[in-house]
């Protein structure tokens, strides 16, 4: 199960947005990604500082967050 704790909400990080730890990628912009289509491997790729288990801990926040 994904958990939480990779996820971060930080007012003087991007505004605040939820975040994953570490790093100034939102969960928005992962989610928007996939949305748009992007696999999981291309997502890695890209943002070579993600992890699978940010990528699985960002669609279980948005779940929870919905």
């Amino acid at each position: 199960m994904p958990t939480l704790d990779r996820v971060e909400i930080n007012p003087k990080v991007m505004l605040g947005k939820s975040i994953i730890r570490g790093t100034r990628i939102t969960v928005e912009l992962i989610l928007r990604k996939l949305g748009e289509g992007a696999s999981h491997p291309e997502l890695l790729e890209a943002y070579p500082n993600l992890t699978e288990s940010d990528v699985q801990a960002a669609i279980f926040f948005g779940v929870q967050a919905s």
